[in-house]
């Protein structure tokens, strides 16, 4: 428990923000909640005090944390008649983990700060596993006093806290973080691919690449998944496809080309097509299959 419990709001309490919240509960702080679905039962059960609406939570909270599914989900959160905007009052503290658009988060942070409140923009990764053991990697986007106010409550939800720069660019460090895993999964689909098709078996072909420079945890994680077919989702296609949608509607407005992000994208679509929309995103080697008409695990007469 920290020497000093805070007043906390939280709003969005689904597959990560239930246990994200549960760790602050753990700690002795005094926790404000909504959620749009029903209450969770470990929160239900807790110290925590059920609110009607994001506002509710915004008057008694001095630092509130939302942790929704995406851009438009985070704009209602904020600024809904009944939303978290109408319930600040100067000195507050809005901290949006979920992951969405940079270019809305910077203008979702200045509207905040009209209303004489900081805006951190914290997105995390780890998933569900991450978030029930306290060690996401939590990136954060925003003034430099605003972020040290709350970092005590991110070390409680995380283990690798960085702040990455201004309001935008903790969500602009997550949607690369999402490109860099959607092409190295692709990489690895790939090369596991071609080396079935050879003749060469898949599992001892990823073994020997473990040890040189093409190493990854997606070699090490996903590789093994795609050997072993074990498509059933730790982190969604279809929630992928969101943050690539993201990677690609910025960086069209910022006039820059991500050809490999678009490919990748196109395989996913092509895996919702066949009905994968909640397999793994390690599945997208399903779609290069379908291209060579053969499967990693296929025996090679």
């Amino acid at each position: 428990m920290t020497s000093s419990p805070l007043k906390i709001g939280f709003v969005g309490l689904g597959i990560m923000g239930a246990p994200m919240a549960g760790q602050l509960i753990k700690a002795g702080h005094q926790l404000f909640v909504y959620t749009r679905g029903k209450l969770p039962a470990a929160i239900a059960e807790s110290s925590a005090t059920k609110c009607l609406s994001a506002r509710g939570v915004a008057e008694r909270a001095d630092i509130i944390i939302t942790m929704v599914p995406d851009t438009p989900d985070v704009e209602a959160a904020l600024f809904a008649d009944n939303g978290i905007a109408a319930g600040l009052g100067k000195g507050k503290v809005v901290v949006d983990m979920s992951s969405i658009s940079p270019i809305a988060t910077k203008a979702f942070a200045q509207r905040i700060n009209t209303l004489g409140c900081d805006y951190l923009d914290a997105p995390v990764s780890g998933g569900e596993v991450g978030a029930k053991n306290a060690t996401l990697s939590i990136m954060v986007g925003g003034p430099e006093a605003a972020f040290e106010r709350v970092r005590p409550l991110f070390e409680l939800m995380g283990k690798n806290i960085t702040r990455v720069g201004g309001n935008g660019d903790g969500q602009t460090a997550k949607v690369a973080n999402q490109i860099i895993v959607a092409l190295n999964i692709e990489a690895v689909a790939e090369a596991l691919l071609f080396a079935a098709k050879a003749g060469a078996d898949p599992a001892r072909v990823r073994q020997a690449l473990m040890g040189g420079f093409a190493s990854s945890k997606i070699l090490e994680v996903h590789g093994e998944r795609m050997v072993k077919r074990t498509f059933d989702p730790g982190f969604r296609i279809e929630l992928h496809q969101k943050d690539l949608n993201l990677a690609l509607s910025s960086a069209r407005a910022l006039g820059v080309s991500l050809p490999n992000t678009a490919t990748a994208q196109e395989l996913f679509n092509s895996c919702v097509a066949h009905g994968g929309r909640a397999w793994d995103h390690s599945a997208m080697v399903k779609a290069l299959e379908k291209l060579a008409n053969f499967e990693i695990g296929q025996a090679v007469s």
